[in-house]
């Protein structure tokens, strides 16, 4: 069993944090805080609406450029995805395994896709992985 299907089924709520509901972000941090004892940024009141998509690019861009998180070529479980919606990076998935992510489907739960194909293939922005992840301490 893998520890992803914990989670899928988790219902979608806007600004959710926890296992009641979330939204992509907060799948992370239910994940990274649940599994891996690291406690993502919530960023509540970072943005009004989950659907202001530019204020949520924003935060991931900064994540990018933040020393705690690494660009990756060699995804590995736990790692981010970050994928573009219209023109804007802003929806997360949390790798299971290369080419399966763990991600919010919408407005509907969590559920696991491919992130090679399909929709989401040609939207990949980058992979990230938590400097506190580096070294593989928690693969």
């Amino acid at each position: 069993m893998s520890w992803s299907n914990r989670y899928i089924g988790t219902p979608w709520r806007e600004f959710g944090r926890s296992a009641a509901g979330c939204d992509c972000w907060g799948l992370a941090c239910l994940v990274y805080a649940c599994e891996l004892g690291i406690a993502l940024p919530d960023y509540l009141g970072a943005y009004v609406s989950a659907e202001e998509h530019a204020e949520i690019a924003a935060l991931i861009e900064d994540g990018g450029r933040s020393p705690l998180w690494t660009a990756v070529t060699a995804p590995a479980a736990y790692d981010l995805a970050v994928f573009r919606r219209g023109r804007w990076a802003s929806h997360i998935g949390i790798i299971v395994r290369p080419g399966v992510m763990l991600h919010m489907a919408g407005e509907d739960a969590a559920k696991l896709e491919d992130y090679r194909a399909g929709q989401w293939a040609s939207r990949l922005v980058g992979i990230w992985r938590h400097a506190e992840r580096i070294g593989g301490a928690h693969d």
